[in-house]
């Protein structure tokens, strides 16, 4: 793990920020064994075989969680937005995350990077 990024999770001012954003870098780190991070934008980006697979987006009132390489992903349209190479889901205060759905499409979305 990036010290980076654990320092960028764990400044956040929301506490609900940190935990989910903690969440999300589980769910990455699990579904993709090899996955690399590092710090770019100002925001932790995960990266297989160098090439992005996922970043995580912190704003002032949601976390956004990008999925790279989505083109082909049969994703719920109610959940995710963006191109088709790219979708981003967003979270706010409260809700949960569905850490098998997130994975299962994140491994999907790495298998080819």
């Amino acid at each position: 793990m990036n010290q980076e990024v654990t320092e960028f999770i764990a400044g956040l001012k929301e506490p609900w920020q940190v935990q989910l954003c903690t969440e999300l870098r589980e769910v990455v780190h699990n579904a993709i064994a090899d996955a690399t991070e590092r710090m770019q934008y100002k925001k932790p980006h995960f990266l297989k075989n160098g090439k992005y697979a996922a970043v995580i987006s912190p704003a002032k009132d949601a976390v956004s969680f990008v999925i790279f390489n989505a083109k082909g992903l049969e994703l719920p349209e109610d959940l995710f937005e963006g191109p088709p190479e790219r979708k981003t889901i967003k979270f706010r205060s409260g809700q949960s995350i569905d850490t098998d759905m997130l994975s299962g499409y994140i491994k999907q979305a790495a298998s080819t990077l």
